[in-house]
């Protein structure tokens, strides 16, 4: 496929098949109205769930992973929007300090996990090191391994500890990216989203699903799953996203019929979501 991101049109395959790539199961977005409906009554038991976290000193950790243009900083800022930002953040680190890359892996990252009564989303988290960096050279394949090793028990110690911690990858098809990537390069106000990385994995396609691929296999488990939804429709996938965290608490006033049902159809769990062989 030949893609100029430089040319204001658009391919027209490109176009015509980017909500259906990576075996998307809708041919059509999800219409606004609905969506906004949906979104508000999610949204007032975001506030609810907030303050019984606040009240009863939980400690929840959301991490957003996926490709470049997948949606994680939109699907994190719906779920911020009305909650107050004094007990609920959004983490997006940059590329680490000298002073950092001489620290234990974990560390930044440990530093920016939540208090009592703490809501914190992650923006990208540790799992940087099981594909992006693997994939862009930013770490040697040694480094990678072990942290794949590793990760797990980290991740058990959270648990143990008190944290609440959900993993979501949210899965893009290479169509959608595409159109993605275009549409920020095009829009003054959104084209500092396209970074150097991004410009760079336009050609990375299958180095980043093998890299995936590898990740979900080795750090999808009972006690920390991935929870995997397909992203090509932002609305939907927002929508599944917030149902699947208000799902896993038991907070006071609990509404189910405004939680809704989660979509199987877009949201699963671990590598056989993907059909990811073993």
């Amino acid at each position: 496929m030949v893609f100029d991101l430089d040319n204001p049109y658009l391919p027209e395959e490109i176009e015509q098949n980017a909500l259906t790539s990576g075996g998307y199961p809708y041919k059509e977005s999800l219409k606004e109205k609905p969506y906004l409906e949906e979104l508000r009554l999610l949204q007032i038991e975001l506030v609810k769930m907030q303050k019984w976290v606040n009240d009863q000193g939980k400690r929840i950790v959301v991490l957003f992973e996926g490709r470049d243009a997948a949606g994680k900083g939109g699907t994190i800022g719906t779920f911020l929007e009305y909650m107050n930002p004094r007990s609920a953040r959004h983490v997006a680190l940059t590329k680490p300090s000298d002073v950092e890359r001489g620290q234990w892996y974990f560390q930044r990252y440990a530093l920016e996990l939540p208090t009592r009564g703490e809501i914190v989303l992650f923006d990208r988290s540790w799992y940087n090191r099981g594909v992006v960096e693997p994939v862009m050279g930013f770490c040697k394949p040694e480094e990678a391994d072990l942290f794949l090793t590793e990760v797990p028990s980290f991740e058990r110690m959270l648990i143990h500890e008190g944290i609440v911690l959900v993993k979501i990858w949210l899965d893009i098809g290479r169509e959608m990216q595409l159109k993605r990537f275009h549409d920020r390069r095009h829009d003054p106000l959104r084209i500092w989203k396209l970074s150097p990385v991004d410009l760079k994995a336009l050609g990375m396609w299958d180095e980043y699903t093998l890299a995936r691929n590898r990740m979900l296999k080795a750090t999808h488990s009972d006690l920390s799953p991935w929870i995997v939804i397909r992203s090509n429709d932002k609305k939907r996938a927002r929508l599944n996203a917030i149902r699947h965290v208000l799902s896993l608490l038991d907070y006071d006033r609990k509404n189910l019929a405004a939680i809704g049902d989660i979509d199987g159809k877009i949201l699963g769990k671990g590598p056989k979501f993907l059909k990811i062989k073993d």
